[in-house]
C-alpha cells in the first residue's frame, strides 16, 4: 500500500521517515506545492507533500490543490491522511483535541478548482459521504492507542466524526459568522480540506483529514480574539502528536480496500467516451484511464 500524508500549519516535514528521497511531480494542472518526500515508515512506502510548501509560502487560497492530489495519483497512492490545524466551534472541542470529521460545508467561492473535470468531460461523484469511514476507523484505533500509552495525565480526547465548515481565509472568522457556524450544529472551522476530499474522490484516492484543535475561533469571548501566537503554541503540541500517530498507523496490518472510494467513477462519467477529445484522454488518463 502506498500513503500519502498531507502536512498542513506546523507540519512541514516527517522525522521517521527512512530512506528519503524528493520527486517532483508535472501535472497538467500546474505544480503542487512543493516536491513530495518519499520515504518508509514502519515498511508502509510513505508520500509526504507539506500542503502550504516548506517554511510556509502559501495561503489557502494559493494552494493548487488539483496539482496535489494529481501527483499523489501519478505515485499510486491509495489513501491520503491530511493533517490541519482548525477552530472549534463546540465547547467541548478544546484546543489540542483531534477531529476527525466525517462531514464538509462549503464556504468557498473556488469551487472550479474542486475539480478535475470540465473542458470537454463531465462527470460528477457522489458526495454524500465524503471522507473515508474505513480509514478513519484505522485513524481512530490508532490516535487512540498513542494517547492511552501517554496516560492519564495526557488529556487530549479523540473525535471520531464531526462537521468541519471549510471557509476561504486567509482572515479568521468574525463573531456574526463564527455564531451563525454554531448555531447550525457545526464542530469545527478550516480553511483547506474540502478540496482535498472532493478531489480524492475524484481520484479514487480513500480521505480522511485528522483536524487539530489549535483555538475556539472567535465565539468563546472569553478567549479573546484568535492570534497566530495562540495558534503556534498549539500547534507545535498539535504537530507532536499528529506524527506520532502517523507513525503508529503505520505499524497497523493493512488489507485490501474494501471501501467503495477505488470505484468513484464507475457511474460518475457522464460525457460519452466517444465524445471525449485527445487532449481530454491525455490530460485525464491518471484519472479518468481505466474507464476510456
Amino acid at each position: 500500500m502506498k500513503l500519502g500524508i498531507i502536512g498542513g500549519s506546523g507540519l512541514y516535514e516527517l522525522d521517521a521517515l527512512e530512506n528519503k528521497d524528493e520527486r517532483l511531480i508535472e501535472t497538467p494542472f500546474g505544480e503542487p506545492s512543493d516536491a513530495y518526500i518519499c520515504g518508509i515508515i514502519n515498511d508502509v512506502e510513505v508520500f509526504f507533500l507539506p500542503r502550504h510548501g516548506r517554511g510556509h509560502r502559501l495561503m489557502p487560497s494559493e494552494i493548487n490543490h488539483r496539482a496535489n492530489i494529481f501527483g499523489f495519483k501519478s505515485l499510486g497512492v491509495e489513501r491520503i491522511i491530511s493533517v490541519s490545524a482548525v477552530g472549534s466551534l463546540k465547547e467541548e472541542l478544546r484546543p489540542r483535541d483531534v477531529v476527525l470529521p466525517d462531514q464538509y460545508f462549503d464556504r468557498t467561492k473556488g469551487s472550479r478548482e474542486h475539480t478535475f473535470f470540465g473542458e470537454g468531460v463531465v462527470a460528477h461523484v457522489s458526495f454524500a459521504d465524503p471522507a473515508c469511514a474505513e480509514l478513519r476507523s484505522i485513524i481512530a484505533t490508532a490516535a487512540e492507542k498513542v494517547v492511552a500509552a501517554k496516560g492519564t495525565d495526557f488529556d487530549v480526547r479523540i473525535n471520531n466524526g464531526g462537521t468541519y465548515v471549510n471557509m476561504e481565509g486567509p482572515a479568521f472568522s468574525t463573531r456574526a459568522e463564527s455564531n451563525v457556524y454554531r448555531q447550525h450544529g457545526f464542530d469545527i472551522i478550516g480553511m483547506t480540506s474540502l478540496p482535498e476530499a472532493k478531489l480524492c474522490r475524484e481520484a479514487e484516492i480513500c480521505y480522511q483529514a485528522m483536524s487539530m484543535v489549535t483555538d475556539y475561533d472567535c465565539w468563546r469571548e472569553t478567549e479573546g480574539a484568535v492570534t497566530v501566537d495562540m495558534v503556534i503554541a498549539h500547534l507545535t503540541a498539535n504537530t507532536a502528536l499528529a506524527k506520532e500517530i502517523i507513525v503508529n498507523f503505520c505499524g497497523m496490518i493493512f488489507s485490501e480496500r474494501k471501501c467503495g472510494c477505488g470505484n468513484a467513477l464507475s457511474n460518475a462519467l457522464l460525457t460519452q467516451k466517444d465524445a471525449v477529445s485527445e487532449h481530454a484522454r491525455e490530460r485525464l488518463a491518471v484519472i479518468l484511464g481505466k474507464y476510456l
